[in-house]
This record gives C-alpha cells, sequence and structure tokens, in this order.
C-alpha cells in the first residue's frame, strides 16, 4: 500500500480509503465489520464516514453507519491504528430529519454534530472533520455551471472556521477539510484561516472519476499549491465504470438500478463514454474497474481514493487496483475518450 501526506499535517493515509455510505443500507453490521478487517489487511488505514450516511439518506437509518463503526472500535479495540474522517451535513439535499432541518455551519450546529457523531463512533476524537457540502448555494451535486442566488442569513465563512478552531483546541478533531467544495469557497477558506490563524483545510473530498473530471479544472491547482488534496469519491461513478451496467444492463443488486437518486449517469453522453473506456480495459487486457481506479489513484492532486464496495469480492479487487500502473497507451486511449466525451456525468 503506498501512503501519502495528508494535506501540511504529520498524518500518513494510505492511497486508498475505505468508503463506508453503503453500511446500513445495502451492508449489514456484520459485512461492515468484514470490510473493515479486509481492508486493514491490505495496509488501509484511512475511513471515511458522514453523520448523514448511509446513502441514499432517510430518517430510518440515519446515522448507522457511524453506530457500525463505533461498535467495530469497541468490540476490536484498534481505534488508534485508524485516521478516522466524518462530515456535518450543510442545508438542502432533501434532509429534513437531522437538528430539526437546522443544519447551518454556525457553532451550535457543529458543536451538536461533532458530539453527537463522538458519541456514534465511540471515540474521543475525530482526525478529520469535513463539511459535507457548502451552507451557500452553489454548483455542486451535478450542476457543472453556477447560478448565483441571492441569500440571506447564510453563516460567515469566519464563523464556521473559528466554531471548527474551538473543536480543535478542545481536542475532539484533529484537522479539518471541505468536501463538494468549489475554487471559490476552497480558497475563501484557506485565505481566512491564515489570516486568523484558524485551522486550514488538509484536504477537499470531492467527485473524481473518468466521466467526471471536472476538478482538474481550477481545483487541481490549487489542490497541489495549497496542499489541500483531493480525496476521490464516486472513482467508478457508482459502478457505471465497473462495465456491470453495458447494454442496458441493470444487475438487481447495482446501486444504479437501486437508487434513481443516481439518474445523472444514465445519460446517451455518459453512456457512450462509459462503453468505450469499458472497451479501452478490455482492449488493453485490463479489468474495466481497476483500470478506472487507477487513473484516479496515480493523479498527483489525488490524496486518496475513496473506493466502497458491497462485497468482499468488489473490496479485493478495488483494492488491488493500487498495485495497477497504467500504460502510457492506455493512458492516451483515455485522454482521446475524455476530448470527445468531456465530463458528461459531473
Amino acid at each position: 500500500m503506498d501512503y501519502r501526506q495528508l494535506g501540511r499535517t504529520d498524518l500518513n493515509v494510505s492511497a486508498i480509503c475505505l468508503g463506508t455510505m453503503t453500511w446500513g443500507e445495502q451492508n449489514s453490521e456484520t459485512e461492515a465489520f468484514a470490510q473493515i478487517e479486509r481492508a486493514k489487511s491490505a495496509g488501509i488505514n484511512f475511513i471515511d464516514t458522514a453523520e448523514m450516511y448511509p446513502v441514499p439518506p432517510k430518517a430510518e437509518t440515519y446515522a448507522t453507519t457511524e453506530r457500525y463503526i463505533g461498535n467495530y472500535f469497541k468490540s476490536r479495540g484498534d481505534r488508534a491504528d485508524w485516521i478516522l474522517a466524518s462530515k456535518i451535513a450543510g442545508p438542502g439535499n432533501t434532509i429534513d430529519y437531522i437538528r430539526d432541518k437546522n443544519l447551518k455551519h454556525n457553532r451550535e450546529n457543529i458543536v451538536q454534530a461533532v458530539d453527537a457523531s463522538l458519541k456514534r463512533l465511540q471515540t474521543d476524537y475525530i482526525d478529520l472533520y469535513q463539511l459535507h457540502w457548502p451552507e451557500r448555494s452553489t454548483n455542486f451535486f451535478g450542476q457543472l455551471g453556477y447560478k448565483h442566488t441571492s441569500e440571506v442569513n447564510l453563516t460567515p465563512l469566519e464563523d464556521t472556521l473559528q466554531a471548527l478552531d474551538e473543536q480543535v483546541k478542545a481536542g475532539k478533531i484533529r484537522h479539518i477539510g471541505l468536501s463538494n467544495e468549489t475554487p471559490w469557497g476552497t480558497m475563501r477558506f484557506l485565505a481566512i484561516a491564515e489570516a486568523r490563524g484558524w485551522p486550514r483545510a488538509v484536504s477537499i473530498q470531492n467527485p473524481y472519476n473518468l466521466l467526471n473530471r471536472s476538478f482538474e479544472v481550477g481545483l487541481a491547482e490549487i489542490a497541489i499549491r495549497e496542499q489541500c488534496g483531493l480525496l476521490a469519491y464516486s472513482p467508478l461513478a457508482f459502478g457505471f465504470l465497473s462495465g456491470k451496467y453495458e447494454g442496458g444492463a441493470r444487475p438487481p443488486k447495482g446501486r444504479l438500478s437501486l437508487y434513481s437518486r443516481f439518474s445523472r449517469y444514465f445519460n446517451p453522453q455518459s453512456e457512450a463514454a462509459c462503453s468505450r473506456y469499458v472497451a479501452l480495459a478490455r482492449e488493453h487486457g485490463l479489468d474495466p474497474a481497476q483500470m478506472a481506479l487507477a487513473f484516479v489513484t496515480q493523479q498527483p492532486f489525488v490524496t486518496s481514493n475513496i473506493i466502497g464496495a458491497t462485497t468482499l469480492e468488489q473490496l479485493d479487487s478495488n483494492i488491488a487496483s493500487v498495485e495497477l500502473k497504467l500504460s502510457d497507451e492506455v493512458l492516451a486511449g483515455i485522454e482521446a475518450i475524455h476530448q470527445d466525451h468531456p465530463n458528461p456525468a459531473p
């Protein structure tokens, strides 16, 4: 396993991060425990979760994922072996059951969210605490273009950072990160933190895969120059890039078959691009999923690639992708497809 520095911290995280958003929806607690053990045996030391998980978010399953992880730590006693990341939810996203719909990133909500996550995770500290998505209205969750919306009563970014600084000083969180953030938001958070001596974001968790390389426009330079690396989520576009949906197939247990929430992957442009990526992989004797994952992991702006799996077989295959080094010929083929089908599924 390859390990990389998390921002400017003294933490080195595995290049593959164990994603957990299916735990409590598609995976049982027993299966979650098995995935954690399998990941650890492969050298993974980084696990990512969120208060709103599992996905799709529902009131009846709210925070189940964090509870599973907490139960694992309690039963195994190996919390110190893990770099643990979690996130505070933001407003909207059809969520009306967390903190009475009061999901602003202000001091009151941050304190409540951190304390609740610590209790569920059965730990005294969270290594990386992330803002799951911006409080303001901007282009994320499938939006490429920006349409300005005048808003009132937004929590000033200064207030958010000050509240997070208090949690760091209290020892409840070690470092902070952003998620689903834009270039403007990322640079504002960094500038304010440096000006005020508050915690500096060490990472940004955004989507990045062969069907959505929008991170490369603006954010990739920031990630490298500011040492605020990408924690790439959806590296397989919810399994679409594995090839299992080819020819209109809808495997009954596939996430894209089960949940209409992720319908943005099923458009003619995405399907055409995906077919070409799958064909390219097979032309070179590669597993399509492993090729897609290897492409993400080897990008210079990526700190860790967040993989998710519903079976141990999928998990093993995904982890093995870290050993794959794509040839110049394969990379050229990927670029040719990208030129013809740029970012069809943001």
